[in-house]
């Protein structure tokens, strides 16, 4: 049996569990299960491995994308470069795979933890189709693991921006401080936050939505509800709007592909 899940707290609305059980159905795929492990602190994530020693890969979501990285054995490039992860596959060590095992990691295990962050294959391929000359210059709301995914992307495609946070932060925004100025000259704004996600589809981020017009994109990360109210208040103004649903799909079907590959070297 092979056996993968997703770690993270709390684990109330699971897009991976739903979409892998409902994969595994549909293309045949036997004796393989996924499974939901709330994992309130990191810290418990060996303790979780020892326990399920079939586990053969993690999808890992909030609050633990960042913290997960000192348990890891292997990193790659884009995931480092991000600091974020969101994808782990468990390997078993060989000495070819011990040869490259760094100075982290979980400490007397025979296995091999690799992370990869699949976010940031999933955010570029359902972003770039939405993409015009005049989406150069971002707004990315909220600065944790997600948004970190997104901040690569955006680098690789050459695309400047600026981070709006709650708290002060070197050369970031505020968002008690951001004025329509800064909606007028970034035509692309992406929420990496939860807010606006149900139960709480009420609520949006505080960004002045006056100042959009048709020539701006606003991306939002959530995809339950289908439309947040971000997203309606963007299309109230005119402007081009898409969900996180694409990229979700996007990043797990790598995660997938990730967890099948025989071997995987730095």
């Amino acid at each position: 049996m092979k056996h993968y899940g997703l770690i993270g707290f709390p684990l109330s609305h699971s897009f991976s569990k739903k979409f892998f059980t409902e994969k595994f159905e549909k293309e045949k795929i036997e004796n393989t299960k996924y499974s939901l492990f709330p994992l309130e602190h990191i810290k418990d994530l060996p303790a979780l491995l020892h326990k399920h020693p079939d586990l053969c890969g993690l999808n890992v979501t909030v609050p633990h994308k960042i913290n997960v990285l000192r348990y890891l054995d292997w990193i790659e490039r884009d995931a480092r470069t991000a600091g974020a992860v969101n994808c782990i596959r468990i390997a078993l060590e060989s000495p070819v795979m011990a040869a490259f095992t760094g100075e982290v990691g979980i400490k007397g295990h025979d296995f091999r933890l690799e992370g990869f962050n699949t976010d940031i294959y999933g955010f570029e391929m359902s972003l770039k189709p939405m993409l015009k000359n005049r989406h150069d210059d971002a707004l990315v709301l909220g600065d944790g693991g997600a948004a970190q995914a997104v901040k690569c992307v955006l680098d690789n495609l050459g695309i400047t921006f600026k981070s709006v946070t709650r708290k002060p932060s070197p050369g970031h925004i505020l968002f008690s401080d951001l004025k329509a100025g800064h909606i007028k000259q970034h035509k692309l704004i992406i929420n990496t936050t939860p807010v606006g996600m149900s139960p709480n589809a009420d609520e949006c981020p505080p960004i002045p939505y006056g100042a959009l017009t048709d020539d701006h994109l606003l991306y939002d990360l959530i995809y339950n509800p289908e439309q947040t109210l971000f997203l309606k208040k963007g299309a109230e103004k005119g402007a081009a709007t898409k969900n996180g649903y694409e990229m979700l799909v996007l990043q797990a079907e790598r995660s997938w592909e990730i967890w099948n590959l025989r071997e995987i070297y730095p």
